[in-house]
C-alpha cells in the first residue's frame, strides 16, 4: 500500500468518524429538548435578541446543551453550539452528505460550501435534488476535486435553482452584524472583527479613508497608511473633538505586578489579557500622568555600571558589524591573544579548521607563493610554456600527477618564517610561472585553470571568512548583551523568587519610579483607586487587596504620631491586624471591599471554558444559596450573565466550591470539570 496508501486510508477513517461524532451529537442534543428551559417572556429566559438570532435547527435543543457539550470535548461553549448546528444540520437537512461523508466521497473540509449554502434551501425536495446533484459531480469527476473547486460548483448550482431565495439569505446574514474582539497572535494585540453589509463596509472605510487622508504627514512619520487608519478610528471613537458627541470613558483594569513594575519580565495583564512587561509599565504611567519611560532607561538600569559592565561593551564592539576592511583591520587584535610575554601574537584558531586561519592571515601574496608550490608538487620541475625544454604535446597521464598529502597553508607560511606584510617586497611572489602562461598547449590550460581557480578559491574563502567573523561577533555581542542585562537590575528583579526579594535587589532608582507611579495614582481620572495584591508566591493565588494608605495604616502602632508619620513608627506591631481576605458581609449583597476582593480574585466567568468579563454590575454568585450559605469569599463566584442564568436554571447541574476557590462543575450525565481562580 505504501505511505500514500496509509495516509488515504487514514484520511478516510477520519470522514468516518467525523460522520459518525455528527451522528452522535445529534442524538445527544435529542435528549436534551428546549421544554426545559424558561419560555420567551418568563423572567430570567433568554433574551428576545438572541433567541431570534439562535439557528433554526437549535431552536428545539436546549440552550443548556451546548454547556454540557463544551465539558464532553474540551471546547468553549460557543465552539460546541456550533457543533450542535453543525450536526443537526446534516443530520436532518444533508443526509446523502452525511452518508457521502462516512463513505468518504467527503472530508471536513468540503462541508463548510455545502452548509452555507445547500442546507438553507428552503425547498425540501430542491435541496434534495441539489444535494444528489452536487455528489453525483463529486463521484463523476476523475481528477482532485477540492473544496475551493467543490465551493465554486455549489455557487453555481444554488444560484441557478435558488435565485429567489438569495433575499431572504440576505436578511439571514444581515442578523449576524455585529463587533467582535478576540487576541492576536503577537502577545498584546488584538483584532477587531465588524460584520456588516457590504454597502456599510465600503462607506465606512472609505471614510475612514478620507479622514486619513485629509491629515498633513509630518516628515519622518514612519507610519504605514493601516498604521495611520487605526489612529484615526481610535480619535473619532474615544475622542470625538468636535463632532458633538460626549467623550468616551473607557473601564480598563491592568494588573502589573511588583516585577513588572520594577523593569522586570513578567508579563502584566490588561482586563485578564496578557500583554508585554513594557507594555503594561507605560500604560500604568499613561494613566497615572507620568511621562512615557523610554524602554530600557530609568527603571531598567543600574545607578552606575562596575567594572564587569565595562569588560562586557568592550567585548561586544570588538568587531563592527558592516564587514568592511578597515573596520576588520581595526578589530583584527580582539581575536589575537598574547602567547608569551615578549607580546607575540599567536593566532586564535575558533574553529580548528586550517583553512580558516589561512582566511584570516594570508595576503594575496602568501598565497600566490604556497599556490605556486602546490602547483609545483603537483606538476614536477617541468618547463613552462617559453621556457628552454619546454615541447608542445598532451598533459602527462594522470596517474603520474602527484600533490602529496594536504599541507597546512598556515604551517607552510609559519615554516619558511616570512613577514605576513603584503606591503614588503621580501613577501611578494617572485615571478611565477602562473604569469608566464601565455602559450598554446596543455601546460598553458592547465596554468589558466589552475590560476582562475585559485582566485576562485581565494575570494570564495575570504568572503567566508568575513561572514562567519560577522556572525562570530553578533553571537558574541547577544551573548554579551544578555549577561548585561542578567547582571543588571532588571535582570536581578526577573530573577527574583518574589515580591519582596524584587524589591531587595532593585536599584534605588526603580524602588523612586515604582513609589512615584503609586503615588500619582492615588487619585485623579481614574475610575478606582489601584490597589495592590498580595498573592501567594507558589501558586499565584490572590490573598489580599489592599491599597497605599492602608498598607501604611497597618504598618504603624495606631498612635497619632505614628499615623501622621507612619515610616516612623519603630513600635512592636504583634497583634496588630494583618493583611488578608475581608470578612463575610451580614446581608445578601456583598460589602464593597468583598466584591472587589472577588473580582479581582476571579477576573472572569467561573464556568469550564467561559472567557467572558465579569459584568460591572452584579452577577457575583452564592455557590450554597444564601442565607444557607454566608456573603463570604469562599462561598462566592463570579459568573457572566449567561452563565449565571444557567446555573440557576440548567436542570440536573451541581455545582461545588473547595475552601480554596475550586470551583467543580457536575453535568447532568456525570461529566465534572473543575476551575480555579486564575492565578497573578
Amino acid at each position: 500500500m505504501g505511505p500514500l496508501g496509509a495516509v488515504q486510508a487514514a484520511a478516510r477513517e477520519m470522514s468516518r468518524q467525523a460522520a459518525l461524532r455528527a451522528r452522535a451529537v445529534a442524538a445527544f442534543a435529542a435528549t436534551r429538548p428546549a421544554t426545559t428551559d424558561r419560555a420567551q417572556g418568563e423572567r430570567g429566559a433568554m433574551s428576545a435578541e438572541r433567541w431570534a438570532a439562535r439557528a433554526e435547527v437549535l431552536r428545539p435543543v436546549s440552550e443548556w446543551a451546548a454547556h454540557e457539550l463544551s465539558i464532553a470535548l474540551n471546547v468553549t461553549v460557543q465552539a460546541a453550539e456550533a457543533e450542535l448546528e453543525r450536526s443537526l444540520t446534516m443530520v436532518t437537512r444533508l443526509p446523502r452528505v452525511l452518508d457521502a461523508l462516512q463513505g468518504g466521497v467527503l472530508h471536513e473540509r468540503h462541508l463548510w460550501c455545502l452548509l452555507e449554502h445547500v442546507a438553507p434551501i428552503a425547498d425540501d425536495a430542491l435541496r434534495a435534488r441539489v444535494e444528489q446533484d452536487l455528489l453525483e459531480w463529486m463521484a463523476a469527476r476523475t481528477r482532485v476535486t477540492t473544496p475551493a473547486a467543490l465551493a465554486d460548483r455549489v455557487r453555481r448550482v444554488v444560484t441557478g435553482l435558488n435565485a429567489r431565495d438569495a433575499a431572504r439569505d440576505l436578511a439571514r446574514a444581515l442578523q449576524r452584524r455585529g463587533i467582535s474582539v478576540r487576541e492576536d497572535h503577537a502577545l498584546g494585540m488584538s483584532v477587531v472583527t465588524l460584520v456588516c453589509s457590504t454597502p456599510e463596509a465600503q462607506a465606512f472605510y472609505r471614510a475612514l479613508s478620507a479622514c486619513a487622508d485629509a491629515l498633513d504627514v509630518e516628515p519622518g512619520d514612519g507610519r504605514t497608511r493601516g498604521q495611520r487608519l487605526v489612529d484615526c478610528l481610535l480619535d473619532l471613537v474615544l475622542r470625538p473633538g468636535q463632532s458633538g458627541l460626549p467623550p468616551v470613558q473607557a473601564l480598563l483594569t491592568i494588573v502589573a505586578s511588583v516585577h513588572t513594575a520594577l523593569g522586570g519580565d513578567a508579563a502584566g495583564e490588561v482586563d485578564g489579557k496578557p500583554v508585554p512587561a513594557e507594555m503594561a509599565r507605560q500604560l500604568a504611567r499613561a494613566f497615572a500622568g507620568l511621562p512615557p519611560t523610554p524602554p530600557g532607561d530609568g527603571v531598567a538600569t543600574d545607578d552606575a555600571a562596575g567594572p564587569e559592565d565595562d569588560v562586557v561593551a568592550a567585548d561586544a564592539q570588538g568587531e563592527p558589524a558592516d564587514g568592511s576592511p578597515a573596520a576588520d583591520d581595526a578589530a583584527r587584535p580582539a581575536v589575537m591573544a598574547p602567547a608569551d610575554p615578549a607580546g607575540a601574537f599567536e593566532p586564535v584558531d575558533f574553529a580548528g579548521d586550517p583553512v580558516e586561519r589561512a582566511v584570516q592571515e594570508f595576503s594575496a601574496a602568501d598565497f600566490d607563493r604556497w599556490l605556486d608550490e602546490l602547483v609545483r608538487d603537483a606538476f614536477g620541475d617541468d618547463p613552462a610554456p617559453g621556457e628552454p625544454g619546454w615541447s608542445p604535446g598532451l598533459p602527462p597521464d594522470p596517474g603520474e600527477w602527484d600533490a602529496g598529502p594536504w599541507e597546512d597553508p598556515c604551517q607552510w607560511l609559519d615554516d619558511r618564517g616570512r613577514a605576513h606584510d603584503p606591503s614588503d617586497p621580501a613577501a611578494q611572489s617572485p615571478t611565477s610561472p602562473l604569469a608566464a602562461a601565455s602559450g598554446e598547449g596543455w601546460w598553458a590550460a592547465a596554468d589558466r585553470a589552475v590560476d582562475q581557480a585559485g582566485d576562485a578559491v581565494h575570494a570564495a574563502r575570504l568572503a567566508l571568512g568575513a561572514a562567519e567573523r560577522m556572525v562570530r561577533t553578533a553571537q558574541r555581542a547577544d551573548v554579551a548583551d544578555e549577561a548585561a542585562w542578567q547582571a543588571g537590575a532588571a535582570g536581578r528583579v526577573t530573577a527574583a523568587e518574589d515580591a519582596v526579594t524584587a524589591l531587595a535587589v532593585a536599584a534605588d532608582a526603580q524602588r523612586e519610579e515604582l513609589a512615584a507611579l503609586l503615588l500619582a495614582t492615588g487619585g485623579g481620572g481614574l475610575a478606582d483607586r489601584p490597589r495592590i495584591a498580595l498573592t501567594d508566591a507558589v501558586s499565584g493565588a490572590l490573598l489580599a487587596l489592599t491599597d497605599l494608605p492602608e498598607l501604611r495604616r497597618i504598618g504603624s502602632c495606631g498612635a497619632a504620631a505614628c499615623r501622621r508619620t507612619p515610616e516612623a513608627c519603630g513600635h512592636d506591631l504583634t497583634g496588630r491586624p494583618g493583611l488578608g481576605a475581608p470578612t463575610a458581609s451580614a446581608g445578601y449583597r456583598p460589602a464593597a471591599a468583598l466584591d472587589r476582593f472577588t473580582r479581582a480574585r476571579d477576573r472572569h466567568c467561573r464556568f469550564p471554558g467561559c472567557r467572558r468579563r465579569i459584568p460591572a454590575a452584579g452577577e457575583l454568585d452564592h455557590l450554597e444559596p444564601w442565607p444557607d450559605g454566608p456573603t463570604a469569599a469562599a462561598n462566592l463566584a463570579g459568573f457572566c450573565t449567561t452563565d449565571h442564568r444557567g446555573k440557576h436554571q440548567a436542570p440536573g447541574w451541581t455545582y461545588a466550591v473547595a475552601p480554596d476557590g475550586t470551583l467543580t462543575v457536575t453535568t447532568p450525565t456525570g461529566l465534572t470539570a473543575a476551575t480555579e481562580p486564575p492565578p497573578y
